[in-house]
């Protein structure tokens, strides 16, 4: 046996209030690698309300009809984010759910999705510029495989991430999970960016240090990660402890 628990975190599908105005859906796991090894991830999703009432939907998950119920009484989604190149799979099940809402699209997604994503959108190439600006800060990250596009709500200082950290709890895992996690540096309690997504960063370290030098400036009490355990507290400490490895360089 392997043992280890449930890779996800229950209730599945379901809002869960983090702070005022921000919500976390945590999704179903994901299988994701390179050939033969596919590993199970969580996923989770984030939604923000704005002045107004508007929603953002960063990242989202499977779309249920509950899921559907309990967003609208939030407010309508205005906007709709695919954050990075390999967060986009759910996208086209909320825009057909939201036409009315926005779809914003990081670099290379459309290459990603292929047919998936056959209706327009925006990109999130800049660092400012969007309807969200007043409330939310921007900060595309480019690698060399994938560019993140990493948001900061300012009036909860809630900084939102997708794949820069991954921060696994070795009590939902596998033995072999453990391992694999342990040598990817992405198990919790000492969650960082994963080794391999690293190397894409290696002829960029100087624009990678800046931005993560920008994310402690904003100074974020809680930081909410796509897979793993969040960070409800010390924000900016977590991400100097994640981040060691480049800041002490």
């Amino acid at each position: 046996m392997s043992g280890g628990g449930e890779i996800t975190y229950p209730p599945l599908g379901s809002l869960k209030p983090l702070a005022e105005n921000v919500w976390t859906v945590d999704g179903p796991a994901i299988r994701f690698g390179l050939g033969w090894l596919k590993l199970r991830f969580p996923t989770r999703m984030t939604i923000l309300r704005l002045i107004g009432g508007g929603l953002f939907i960063h990242s989202p998950t499977a779309l249920s009809p509950a899921l559907r119920g309990a967003v609208e009484v939030l407010g309508p989604p205005r906007w709709i984010v695919a954050p990075n190149r390999i967060h986009y799979w759910w996208v086209p099940d909320w825009h057909a759910a939201f036409p009315a809402a926005e779809v914003y699209l990081a670099p290379r997604v459309r290459e990603q999705a292929g047919g998936r994503i056959d209706f327009p959108a925006c990109e999130l190439e800049a660092a400012a510029g969007y309807p969200w600006d007043g409330e939310i800060a921007t900060l595309p990250v480019p690698g060399s495989y994938m560019t993140e596009v990493v948001f900061f709500h300012r009036p909860s200082r809630t900084l939102v991430l997708t794949d820069l950290i991954e921060n696994f709890e070795p009590r939902k895992l596998g033995f072999v999970m453990r391992r694999l996690t342990r040598w990817a540096g992405i198990l919790d309690p000492d969650g960082q960016m994963p080794r391999d997504m690293r190397l894409t960063f290696k002829g960029r370290r100087a624009e990678l240090r800046r931005a993560v030098e920008t994310m402690i400036a904003w100074d974020p009490q809680r930081v909410i990660l796509a897979h793993g355990r969040c960070y409800e507290r010390d924000g900016a400490a977590e991400l100097r402890r994640a981040f060691r490895w480049l800041l002490d360089d």
